[in-house]
């Protein structure tokens, strides 16, 4: 964990969400936020709506939704990124914890829960459990979890092969005979396939509403989305938006959201 915290406190999160890969990914993920809330909860005005970010850094995504009006939290573990919320706004109740132990918070305290970075981190197949854990034991009966992960293949086929680091891999043993990344391959990010965010939620007693491809193929297409003209990137957008439901392309994104319910 304090390798994560260093990290963060040089890496620029925002940076990365405000490219134009990065916008991809955050257009999805407000989209199917905003859809969702207002199916599930019809009627419903924003602010009684209580909303729980977990892992919520800069606050990239918690900020604008209390801007928006509704009852937000945050809970961040890197305090660097903690200050700079808190900086941003006051409609944010922010705190400093940990996405494993949300002790602070009494059960079913919130309508919704976000955790869309949490996952990203936690290598142990215990403390994905435990988060989950967390947020179903937070969110109301019924309530909605958002839920980010980072995508195997997408790991695969940009480091590996890439950037040609296969031969390192398979020799170091960071992947399996499946190509599967074990624990091993990344100190700071955690990588998973479609598979085992469904034993995840078997294991903790989820039910799914969608998955999403938050970025699609964004994040392969990189210097292409930059040379776009803004017209054509809102057709990319208007593309992805379009097909990140579809199973054939979910596995090969380099994020997803798991849309749950309690």
């Amino acid at each position: 964990m304090s390798n994560l915290v260093e990290y963060y406190n040089k890496f620029n999160e925002e940076k990365r969400l405000d490219s134009r890969h990065g916008q991809v990914e955050f257009l999805t993920s407000m989209k199917y936020i905003h859809e969702e809330i207002k199916a599930h909860y019809p009627g419903r005005k924003k602010a009684e709506i209580r909303l729980l970010d977990v892992g919520a850094g800069t606050g990239r995504y918690s900020v604008p939704l209390a801007e928006e009006g509704f009852d937000v939290t945050a809970v961040e573990f890197v305090r660097h990124n903690l200050g700079r919320l808190k900086q941003k706004t006051d409609k944010v109740k922010a705190y400093e914890g940990d996405a494993r132990r949300l002790k602070r918070f009494a059960d079913e305290s919130f309508d919704v829960v976000l955790l869309f970075g949490p996952m990203y981190h936690l290598h142990a197949w215990e403390d994905k459990i435990q988060a989950l854990s967390e947020a179903k034991r937070v969110v109301k009966k019924s309530g909605l979890i958002f839920v980010a992960y980072i995508m195997n293949e997408y790991s695969v086929l940009t480091y590996a092969f890439k950037e040609r680091h296969i031969l390192e891999a398979m020799e170091q043993k960071m992947l399996d005979e499946s190509f599967h990344c074990q624990a091993n391959a990344n100190e700071l990010y955690s990588f998973v396939r479609l598979e085992d965010i469904a034993r995840l939620n078997e294991e903790v007693g989820l039910e799914r509403k969608k998955i999403i491809a938050a970025d699609g193929a964004a994040n392969y297409m990189r210097p292409f989305l930059n040379a776009l003209t803004e017209e054509e990137f809102a057709y990319f957008i208007e593309y992805h938006m379009a097909t990140c439901e579809r199973g054939d392309l979910l596995g090969a994104s380099a994020h997803t959201v798991d849309i749950l319910m309690r």
